[in-house]
């Protein structure tokens, strides 16, 4: 029997919400257009996405895109459960409304993945009694994400609490299955983590995965006690697969071995003038299309 597997682009290649001078300007038509036209079945949510349903679901119809899912700038790190839970609920109905398969929750309590004028080196880091005190609560949330329809996927960051091995190691260890890992091996590799090691760790809590390649000689050319992520991003460290140093077809395979079945989102934020979002699109595309057939999967329409 083979594996199932769908295809899904994030839109942050033609506009990224942090950094506005890339691709600002760019409508979310020209996205979602491109989107298709490169081959993909979905896109995740970003900053120029309507917030309710009855405007979201006719624009993904006219573009033959299914919603993947989409961040959530989550803040559980400082904030009560019952507090969290009030502020992802619209978001959380807008997707189960418009059939999303998890929501990407990230750690934006004290991140710096979003302020320039913070090296990489000076991110939050947590001692062993916060992550256990912070796994309990997030176990708790996670648990209303699923009984709400819209289950969790945890995305480890650069920039934030969560970024290395020894990070996602404690974290998976602190929290119970209702927290789904999102696998990342762009944020890895920059993080100085051999993807494939998080991947045999802890595969069987994996329920989303996000494809970004790394260009090397732009990581070994960072200063960490001076530049910033978002500095990183500006001068290129993030490409689509087939495109950095990353081996997507390794990484495939290894998903395969351990079952996984879901999504594969080509999620890339890089300079639009530099890297023009369609053309990127497709040769993302084409590189995760041929690691997918490879490695035994089939790409199908509908549910899981």
């Amino acid at each position: 029997m083979s594996l199932k597997a769908k295809m899904g682009i994030a839109p942050i290649a033609w506009s990224n919400d942090d950094l506005p001078q890339l691709g600002g300007d760019t409508p979310l038509s020209t996205c979602l257009y491109e989107s298709h036209l490169a081959g993909f079945q979905g896109v995740e949510t970003g900053g120029k996405f309507p917030k309710t349903s009855a405007e979201l679901k006719p624009m993904l119809r006219e573009f033959q895109l299914d919603l993947v899912s989409g961040w959530y700038s989550g803040t559980l790190l400082d904030n009560s459960v019952a507090d969290e839970i009030k502020k992802v609920t619209p978001q959380l109905q807008l997707f189960r409304d418009c059939g999303a398969a998890c929501l990407v929750y990230g750690e934006t309590a004290g991140t710096i993945q979003n302020q320039q004028h913070i090296a990489l080196a000076n991110r939050r880091r947590l001692s062993d009694e916060q992550i256990s005190e912070y796994g309990n609560k997030l176990s708790e949330f996670a648990a209303f994400c699923r009984e709400f329809g819209v289950p969790l996927a945890f995305h480890h960051h650069m920039g934030t609490a969560i970024e290395d091995e020894h990070d996602i190691d404690r974290l998976m260890a602190a929290t119970n299955e209702d927290v789904g890992l999102l696998f990342d091996a762009g944020h890895l590799f920059f993080a100085g983590v051999n993807p494939l090691s998080v991947l045999k760790k802890h595969g069987k809590r994996i329920n989303h995965v996000h494809t970004k390649d790394v260009r090397p000689d732009v990581l070994a050319s960072l200063d960490w006690q001076k530049d910033s992520f978002l500095d990183a991003v500006l001068k290129g460290i993030y490409t689509v697969p087939g495109d950095g140093g990353i081996d997507f077809d390794a990484i495939v395979r290894e998903l395969a071995a351990i079952g996984y079945q879901g999504w594969f989102v080509v999620e890339a934020e890089q300079d639009p003038a530099k890297a023009p979002p369609l053309q990127y699109a497709r040769i993302g595309y084409n590189t995760l299309r041929r690691a997918l057939s490879d490695a035994g999967y089939t790409l199908i329409q509908g549910e899981f």
